[in-house]
């Protein structure tokens, strides 16, 4: 059964509290737990398959890679992303590091090429006015605010491309759930979302996420 969800007098107080819209302190949530600093969400509904999120707009710096497997071109993203935050500005800044690391991922055949796209979202001192990166291929990117579908954790590391194989069957079986329930979302993409350290080995926390479209509507129970 799918469970309306309404925010309580003290979650509402706490994103009051986030110093910018949709960035806040991640002890809010349970399974952000390696960074001070985390991607809010307003919960809007929830079934034992999935959940309905929405999210405000907030401000992230990304990259672009090409390859045919994910994994060759996220290694080189997430290099670049964090030597952005290591310092590769012009004023030199060492940035905070934040979840979830985003990855967007274009539908594809196994054998074709892609871009793969990966986004740190800054933290909520630095997303009014965050240090131009030195690196060309590094860009600041606005995300509007969304709603999206989520499914549960799922294991996820880019660097094996067994992890790969079963997140992308994790997202081929969310795919059946939504359009079973005719479901109105984005299609030709989807994002990958992971909340720990490359050097996380167990108890990691990722998601696979499409992006609504117009208002989600929660089903009372799935077919």
């Amino acid at each position: 059964m799918c469970v309306r969800i309404y925010l309580s007098g003290l979650l509402g107080f706490l994103f009051m509290l986030t110093a910018e819209a949709g960035v806040g302190n991640s002890s809010a949530m349970p399974f952000c737990s390696e960074t001070e600093q985390c991607l809010m969400f307003d919960l809007i509904c929830e079934s034992d398959e999935y959940e309905v999120r929405h999210y405000d707009s907030v401000k992230w710096v990304s990259t672009t890679e090409r390859s045919i497997f994910m994994e060759m071109a996220a290694m080189k993203a997430f290099k670049r992303l964090y030597k952005y935050i290591d310092g590769g500005n012009e004023k030199g800044k060492k940035i905070e590091m934040t979840a979830p690391v985003l990855i967007k991922m274009v539908d594809k055949k196994f054998w074709q090429k892609s871009e793969y796209t990966m986004s740190f979202l800054l933290p909520a001192e630095d997303q009014e006015n965050p240090p131009t990166p030195t690196d060309s291929n590094v860009k600041f990117v606005n995300k509007a605010d969304f709603h999206s579908f989520k499914t549960f954790k799922t294991y996820l590391d880019l660097c094996s491309r067994i992890s790969v194989f079963g997140f992308r069957s994790k997202k081929d079986f969310f795919v059946l759930q939504l359009d079973s329930i005719n479901a109105k979302y984005s299609k030709g993409f989807h994002f990958g979302a992971g909340y720990n350290s490359p050097m996380t080995m167990f108890k990691r926390h990722n998601e696979v996420w499409f992006v609504a479209e117009g208002e989600p509507v929660c089903p009372d129970e799935w077919e």
